[in-house]
């Protein structure tokens, strides 16, 4: 059993498989989460077999725990299966938009957040993707995706063989607003970012990438201004070919 207060993200995972009945017990209680309307605009595609693992490794650049983890999930923002219901009962739908991509979106993310809440409480080892939004139409077509249906996250999945240091977190102060959003000053970023730039692990990290500061290795190597206009612009063509822009 884990605690939310030392959640680690895991990479490595043990050989033990994960039973198709825990699997589905885990899934099955997170659709109790929040969603708009009660609809649930969210699927999950389960990949298990070497060749589907094989398929979406390049969209998550090779990541190695994409084909090591027993199970990888990618979950979806999922209008198609509102829609066609709409269509077979005499409703006329209206889900081909932006808006309608947040709302699915906003539910998919929730229902991701609530069965990693559930599967580390299990013991279960995870790892939340972020690429899956970098190269969406590698994943869309890797899992035969239709449209109104669009990934937005993905997590490797496994019995960990790891128990990593936890990761660091800003102070409260940082993210909580009293009232109304209070833009931060310098004398505040210094003092939310001392006890992260301080970690002996980041001061190396600057060291490596020969950066002057922790903030240049963020905009100058790991997520580039080039970077994020590119893969944005992929992300739109994602979307309108998927029907929702």
């Amino acid at each position: 059993m884990k605690n939310i207060l030392t959640r680690r993200t895991i990479r490595k995972y043990s050989g033990r498989d994960i039973e198709p009945a825990l699997l589905n017990r885990l899934l099955t209680e997170a659709a109790r989460t929040q969603t708009m309307g009660n609809l649930q605009l969210y699927s999950v595609v389960v990949t298990r077999s070497v060749q589907g693992k094989e398929a979406l490794a390049p969209a998550h650049f090779n990541q190695p725990m994409v084909k090591q983890a027993p199970v990888v999930l990618t979950i979806c923002a999922d209008f198609r299966r509102t829609t066609k219901w709409a269509e077979c009962r005499q409703a006329n739908p209206g889900y081909d938009n932006l808006l309608s991509f947040m709302n699915a979106a906003t539910d998919a993310l929730l229902f991701t957040q609530t069965f990693c809440n559930l599967a580390e409480e299990e013991g279960l080892g995870l790892c939340y993707l972020g690429t899956t939004l970098y190269m969406p139409q590698n994943i869309i077509e890797a899992l035969k995706l239709p449209k109104l249906v669009f990934p937005v996250a993905t997590l490797t999945v496994g019995w960990p063989a790891e128990e990593p240091p936890l990761s660091d977190r800003l102070p409260l102060e940082s993210f909580v607003h009293d009232e109304h959003y209070h833009s931060p000053t310098s004398a505040d970023i210094n003092r939310y970012y001392a006890a992260k730039e301080a970690l002996p692990e980041n001061r190396e990290f600057v060291r490596i990438n020969h950066k002057q500061t922790l903030a240049q290795v963020f905009t100058d190597i790991r997520y580039t201004k080039a970077d994020n206009e590119a893969m944005s612009r992929g992300l739109q063509e994602a979307l309108k070919r998927q029907g929702f822009i």
